[in-house]
């Protein structure tokens, strides 16, 4: 394959970006851990859509199950992302280091593997692309040369393949009455994460103490501060530098942090508001209701 003459560097449009990620993804390998992976009846699949709290889950899910261990280099590589897979090399039937085993997904409920149990946390549509839009400026392409309108249009044609985030949520929406899947609310999980791990322990069959209850609340191993403090692994690096071998510079000079502070404050005035009420209206009419304000965590 010939390299383009901006290989080497981040995308300063939106032609370019999007032949970045094409060339970064191999949809045969992500298409080939999917089927590869034997789900148990015991498994639990942490499967939101992108920047709505897989992170998050995970930290929460194998503090529990594991009682605060922290010997791991990437969270991913304890509760693994089961479409990067073969990419990684990794055995995603393999054991894992306490049970129940858990994986990472963004899956829908359409395409996810079934015979396993899951948990989904749903978030605004605004502040999901307001997210995704910070993570991915000074990443895959240069800060200020995109706007957040361009970014929102080139995600919403996802719509047509259902591999968008509103398509993403209506199919998890639609099994909230399932028992196999445990749906909470971005918003409220953060507000409140005693109840989320409550009901997360509940779902895992983890048995939760005081003792346990208070290293995941009380010492914080889940939340953001501690995140933080370790955030070199919760970066997702072994993902993102595998991933992107064929364009070395993309993660250099901790670029994620920066396009983040590159971004702050930006997304306001029109633009944004645009964002929100199409987000909305593409949901809301599809289910008739706001599924973030019924969701009690």
């Amino acid at each position: 394959m010939t390299e383009p003459e901006f290989w080497g560097r981040r995308a300063r449009n939106m032609a370019e970006m999007v032949e970045i990620s094409a060339r970064g993804t191999n949809m045969k390998e992500s298409i080939a851990s999917i089927a590869a992976y034997q789900p148990r009846p015991t498994d639990i699949i942490i499967s939101p859509a992108g920047k709505c709290g897989t992170t998050l889950l995970q930290q929460t899910f194998h503090t529990l199950r594991s009682r605060g261990d922290m010997a791991f280099d990437d969270i991913s590589r304890v509760v693994p992302w089961i479409e990067t897979a073969k990419s990684l090399a990794i055995d995603i039937n393999a054991e894992q280091i306490a049970e129940p085993r858990g994986f990472k997904s963004h899956l829908s409920w359409d395409h996810v593997p079934k015979g396993a149990k899951y948990i989904v946390s749903l978030r605004d549509p605004q502040d999901a692309f307001e997210s995704g839009y910070r993570f991915m400026e000074g990443w895959y392409f240069e800060s200020g040369t995109i706007s957040y309108e361009e970014f929102f249009e080139r995600n919403k044609s996802g719509r047509t393949k259902g591999l968008d985030h509103w398509s993403h949520l209506v199919s998890w929406w639609k099994q909230r009455d399932n028992p196999s899947v445990l749906l909470v609310s971005y918003e409220h999980m953060v507000e409140d994460p005693e109840l989320l791990i409550r009901r997360m322990a509940r779902c895992c069959d983890i048995p939760l103490d005081d003792e346990l209850l208070a290293l995941t609340l009380t010492l914080k191993h889940s939340s953001r501060p501690f995140m933080l403090e370790h955030k070199d692994r919760f970066d997702d690096a072994m993902i993102h530098y595998p991933l992107s071998s064929r364009q070395p510079s993309l993660l250099t000079d901790n670029v994620i942090l920066r396009g983040r502070q590159l971004t702050q404050g930006k997304l306001t005035g029109s633009g944004r508001g645009n964002v929100c009420v199409v987000s909305k209206q593409i949901v809301w009419i599809v289910l008739g209701l706001n599924p973030l304000q019924t969701l009690v965590v």
